[in-house]
């Protein structure tokens, strides 16, 4: 994860503002002790939270799924009363959970980073490359 995502997931969290785009972004930021404080609240996301796990994903315009992230790197996303049904595919990489989502012409990205207490987990997704929404995840309890 780039460090300007870092700070933009950062920034989002702690001043409620509408998300800012990497270009808007001053990496000088990564070395004030609000971005450092912050970040001490944050934990690694493990394999064991992630494999053959069900999280429940929302986002800011209310729109809730349940992504089934399976074993061998795929998964399964069904909005929650719909039951529409998407594909992708994760992978965890130094403790950030990356996702990739297809919606039909539409490819949707986001890196989760976990949250110490609670287990409720954010991340900034992004809309064909493009800053779309800013999200919480929360893996269910097996």
């Amino acid at each position: 994860m780039q460090i300007t995502s870092w700070i933009q997931l950062c920034l989002r969290e702690l001043e409620g503002a509408p998300i800012k785009e990497h270009s808007d972004i001053e990496a000088s930021f990564a070395e004030s002790e609000r971005f450092s404080k912050w970040k001490t609240s944050k934990r690694e996301i493990r394999f064991e939270d992630v494999s053959d796990r069900c999280w429940i994903k929302s986002c800011t315009g209310g729109y809730i799924t349940e992504v089934h992230l399976h074993a061998d790197g795929s998964l399964d996303e069904y909005t929650l009363f719909g039951r529409l049904h998407t594909k992708g595919h994760w992978e965890l990489e130094s403790g950030v959970l990356h996702i990739t989502i297809y919606k039909g012409e539409n490819t949707y990205e986001l890196s989760v980073v976990g949250n110490r207490e609670p287990s409720i987990h954010s991340a900034i997704e992004y809309k064909n490359g493009e800053v779309h929404s800013y999200l919480k995840l929360t893996p269910i309890s097996q």
